[in-house]
């Protein structure tokens, strides 16, 4: 048998495999496109917007969360900088910069992928508010896609807080994706986060739907 007629079986097979593992328990999730941000302790919102200063809000997200009218530049090695980084509120225990691969490029540092709170050894970044700049020595992350649950969307679903589970859209681009990790609790909405790099990719937007595999 020639050496192309065996590849081209392999390649076969392998396809037949990857429909096989590809099955869906057939729960919808909407996608939520997530946009660079940040979040602050209230001692960096201080520092950037003055003394007893407090966030006020723009928009309420989920799980008591909330988009603020106050925005950032971020800055990373060389200078390179971007602008109206928008802080989400209420404030933290620890600083926290969430930015696309894309960005990580442009600012010139290396971003790890993490889950959000997971910043130990993460990259370096400077903040530069109206009325201050804090220098982070690590916080900057790209972060790990993921699907906000209610404890009864898990339970429909078939999936548990901190499980691992890949997830497809079905567009054009027919994109899987891998290593998406549940989160669950009592004030989320049914959502999965992507990042603008992750939706421009694979041609999704907010609102639409994946279907989780199993």
């Amino acid at each position: 048998m020639e050496q192309r007629t065996v590849e081209m079986i392999a390649q076969m097979v392998l396809q037949t495999l990857n429909k096989m593992d590809e099955k869906d328990n057939g729960y919808q999730v909407p996608v939520g496109v997530s946009a660079r941000h940040i979040h602050l302790t209230q001692q960096d919102v201080e520092t950037l917007f003055g003394e007893g200063y407090q966030l006020t809000k723009k928009k309420d997200l989920m799980g008591g969360q909330f988009a603020c009218n106050e925005t950032v530049t971020i800055v990373g090695l060389k200078l390179r900088a971007i602008e109206n980084v928008r802080v989400l509120g209420p404030v933290r225990k620890a600083s926290q910069v969430e930015i696309s691969a894309t960005d990580a490029m442009k600012l010139g540092i290396k971003a790890p992928v993490r889950e959000s709170g997971n910043v130990a050894g993460s990259a370096p970044i400077a903040v530069v508010g109206p009325k201050g700049a804090i220098y982070m020595k690590e916080g900057c992350i790209v972060a790990m896609r993921h699907i906000h649950m209610s404890p009864a969307d898990a339970a429909a679903a078939g999936v548990h807080d901190g499980d691992v589970v890949s997830v497809r859209a079905e567009n054009e681009r027919g994109t899987v994706f891998n290593h998406v990790k549940i989160r669950v609790n009592e004030s989320f909405t049914l959502e999965m986060h992507i990042d603008t790099d992750e939706a421009n990719a694979s041609k999704i937007k907010t609102g639409d739907k994946v279907t989780i595999l199993k």
